[in-house]
């Protein structure tokens, strides 16, 4: 692929991303069982990391949708949360869990949490794919954290830059030179 040549290096293989993934499901279903799981996923990168999450939760659950932005084309966040699609469902007295690709200042988790607990839900938790903590402006509570990584631009495996590399089915660095530019 042209894209592989946009890298630095792969961090996190794609049998690597599949085996937390299948135990991060595995501990979501113990925790949820008996409850009304609501899960939510965040677009556009959260939909593929929340694919495969989902079928490895043994539960009945509901799924549904919210796009957000505070990226835009670049690679900093600029800390002004836009809500660009929001729930068809409502949330009331369910147990809601927000599925999102990386918690990087935790600026936009921290706006979506808040959005979410002021429609009632029986609980809100989130799930992250990447956590980057050495980035964090604000505190979150991350309840299920897929792998935590280092101050890193990273692509693929639903993460994009400028909307391209969320097809690779791995996760890489992306060279500075590309969005540098």
């Amino acid at each position: 692929m042209v894209m592989e040549h946009d890298l630095d290096k792969v961090i996190l293989t794609e049998e690597q991303i599949a085996k937390r993934v299948k135990e991060l499901g595995e501990i979501i279903t113990k925790d949820y069982k008996g409850k009304n799981l609501f899960v939510i996923g965040i677009l556009r990168g959260a939909s593929v990391f929340m694919s495969d999450l989902i079928r490895e939760i043994k539960l009945p659950l509901e799924i549904d949708f919210m796009a957000v932005s505070s990226y835009g084309v670049s690679t900093k966040s600029s800390g002004v949360v836009r809500i660009a699609k929001d729930l068809d469902s409502t949330i009331g007295d369910k147990d809601v869990l927000v599925v999102e690709d990386i918690v990087d200042t935790g600026l936009t988790l921290k706006y979506i949490v808040e959005n979410l607990q002021s429609r009632k839900p029986a609980s809100v938790k989130i799930c992250t794919l990447l956590d980057k903590p050495s980035r964090r402006v604000t505190d979150v509570e991350v309840a299920y954290n897929g792998f935590t990584i280092p101050d890193e631009f990273v692509v693929g495996y639903g993460l994009d830059y400028g909307e391209i590399y969320r097809n690779l089915p791995y996760i890489g660095v992306l060279k500075p030179e590309i969005y540098t530019k």
